[in-house]
C-alpha cells in the first residue's frame, strides 16, 4: 500500500524552485537526483496539483510525496543487525558503520530489515523501512516503520522536530564548552547546539574533543558541515575534513547516541541510547 507524506513549505524571501527547496525535505529524497526523479515520475504535489521542476514555492505550500511500497530484492540479504527495541510497530537497530541506510545497491540496511524483524501483524504492515536517515560512516540509533500508518506518523514527528536526537563526536582543534552553530546549511536554516565533554592533547591534531551534539534541524551532512564551518572538523571526515589532517583507516568518529520520542501508536514515552563504540573511549581513556 503507497504511503504518503506531507511538508508545510517554510516562507520563502524570494520564490526558489522546488527542484533546489525540496532536497532533504523528506527522507528518500536527500539528493537533487532522487528529487528530480520523484517530480520526473508525478510522485509529489504542491497543494494538490503535480509538481514538476518548473513549480516555485514561495511559503505555506503543502508538498506532498507519495511513496510506493518497498520492493523486496529477489535475493535476500543476510546481513546481522543490532535490534535495540522493536513491537509490532517500529524498531529501532544500531546502525554500522560502512553501510548505505537506502539506495540502489543491494547491500543496504533497508535490505537487511525483512531478515532482521519480526513481520508485523498489523492490517497496515508493510515492509519494513527507515524513516531518517545516517550517513554511510556514521554509527548509532536508526528508527525504523513497520506499517503505513506508524511510518506516516513518525514522519509528522520529524517534521514538527517531536522526536529528539543526540549524537557524539571527536572533533579536532581547541574547542569552547559550549555553544549554537547556525551556519546555514545548502541556503537553508540550520541549527546545532554542542558541548565539550572532554579535551586531550593530541602531537598531530593538537586538541581532540569529546562534544555532545544536539541538531535542532535535519538537514543533509548538517554536523559534519557545522563543525567543519566552526573550524572544528569531526576526526576522520574526509569530505569537510581539513586535507592534512584526514585520519585514514579508522572511518568516521560521529555517533547517534540516543533517541527521545513518544511512541505515535502506543502514546509510551521512549527513550534510547546506545552506547559509543570502543574507538571513542579509547581516545579518551
Amino acid at each position: 500500500m503507497p504511503t504518503t507524506i506531507s511538508h508545510i513549505a517554510a516562507v520563502q524571501k524570494k520564490p526558489i524552485r522546488l527542484q533546489e527547496y525540496g532536497v532533504g525535505i523528506f527522507p528518500t529524497l536527500a539528493t537533487k537526483s532522487a528529487l528530480k526523479k520523484a517530480l520526473k515520475k508525478q510522485l509529489i504535489t504542491v497543494n494538490g496539483n503535480i509538481a514538476s521542476t518548473a513549480t516555485f514555492i514561495k511559503g505555506n505550500e503543502v508538498i506532498t510525496l507519495l511513496q510506493p511500497p518497498i520492493k523486496s530484492p529477489k535475493k535476500a540479504l543476510i546481513f546481522k543487525l543490532e535490534i535495540v527495541f522493536e513491537d509490532d510497530y517500529l524498531a529501532v537497530i544500531n546502525k554500522p558503520a560502512g553501510i548505505v541506510v537506502s539506495g540502489n545497491s543491494f547491500k543496504t540496511i533497508t535490505h537487511a530489515l525483512p531478515q532482521n524483524l519480526q513481520k508485523s501483524k498489523q492490517p497496515d504492515a508493510v515492509i519494513p523501512q527507515p524513516v531518517h536517515r545516517l550517513d554511510y560512516a556514521t554509527t548509532g540509533l536508526l528508527i525504523v516503520g513497520k506499517t503505513s500508518s506508524t511510518i506516516t506518523a513518525l514522519n509528522e514527528l520529524f517534521e514538527y522536530k517531536e522526536i529528539k536526537k543526540t549524537y557524539f563526536a571527536v572533533t579536532i582543534g581547541k574547542m569552547n564548552l559550549k555553544g549554537t552553530i547556525t551556519f546555514s546549511v545548502d541556503d537553508k536554516n540550520a541549527i546545532s547546539n554542542f558541548e565539550t565533554l572532554k579535551t586531550v592533547p593530541s602531537k598531530r591534531f593538537q586538541h581532540l574533543n569529546l562534544v555532545k551534539l544536539s541538531p535542532e534541524t535535519g538537514r543533509k551532512h548538517q554536523l559534519r558541515k557545522h563543525l567543519s564551518a566552526l573550524g572544528n572538523p569531526i576526526l576522520g571526515d574526509a569530505t569537510y575534513g581539513k586535507e592534512s589532517l584526514i585520519l585514514k583507516g579508522k572511518g568516521l568518529y560521529l555517533h547517534a547516541f540516543s533517541l527521545a520520542f513518544t511512541h505515535p501508536i502506543t502514546c509510551k514515552k521512549i527513550y534510547l541510547e546506545k552506547e559509543l563504540p570502543l574507538k571513542f573511549s579509547k581516545l579518551f581513556d
